[in-house]
C-alpha cells in the first residue's frame, strides 16, 4: 500500500527531528533553545517579549530558556539603550559562530535536498509545498480559532 503523503511529510518532519537531535547530541541545547538561537540570529538583539511572541511561548518559558542558555554561555543579557525597565538578549560570540554554522549547514542541506529532485520537477515540488504549507497553517489558524471559541 502506498503511503499517505500526510504519512510522507510525517516522516520528514520525523528524520528531521532526529537528525537535530543527533546534531546537538551532548551540547545540551534543546529543540526549543536551538529555536531560540535561530530566532535571536534571524531577529537581532531582541527582549524577552519580542523573543516569547517569535517563539510562541509564554514569558515565563522564555525566560528559562534564557537563562539556561545565559548558564551556558550562549546569550547574555545586556542593558537596552532606550528602556532602563528591560534588557536585551544577545548571542554571545561563541554561539554567533555557532549558528553561522548552523545557516551554512542548513543552506548545504537545502542544496542537497533539492539536487534529489529532477530540476524539471523542482518549479513544481516548491509551488506543491508552499501550497501545502499555506493551506495547513490555514487549517491550524481556524481550528484554534473555533477551539478558542468554545473555551469557557
Amino acid at each position: 500500500m502506498t503511503p499517505l503523503l500526510l504519512d510522507r511529510l510525517l516522516q520528514i518532519g520525523e528524520l528531521f527531528q532526529r537528525d537535530m537531535a543527533r546534531a546537538f547530541e551532548g551540547t545540551g541545547l534543546t529543540t526549543a533553545r536551538v529555536h531560540l538561537l535561530w530566532m535571536l540570529q534571524q531577529a537581532g538583539p531582541s527582549t524577552q517579549q519580542t523573543l516569547a511572541r517569535l517563539c510562541e511561548v509564554s514569558p515565563r518559558n522564555i525566560t528559562g530558556l534564557v537563562d539556561a542558555l545565559e548558564a551556558s554561555g550562549h546569550v547574555r543579557r545586556t542593558p537596552h539603550p532606550t528602556d532602563r525597565r528591560a534588557v536585551l538578549v544577545e548571542l554571545t560570540d561563541s554561539a554567533s559562530e555557532t549558528m553561522a554554522q548552523m545557516q551554512r549547514d542548513h543552506t548545504d542541506l537545502n542544496a542537497t535536498l533539492v539536487a534529489a529532485v529532477a530540476p524539471e520537477d523542482r518549479d513544481a515540488v516548491e509551488r506543491g509545498i508552499d501550497a501545502i504549507s499555506a493551506h495547513l497553517e490555514q487549517l491550524v489558524v481556524q481550528a484554534a480559532s473555533e477551539s478558542a471559541k468554545d473555551a469557557p
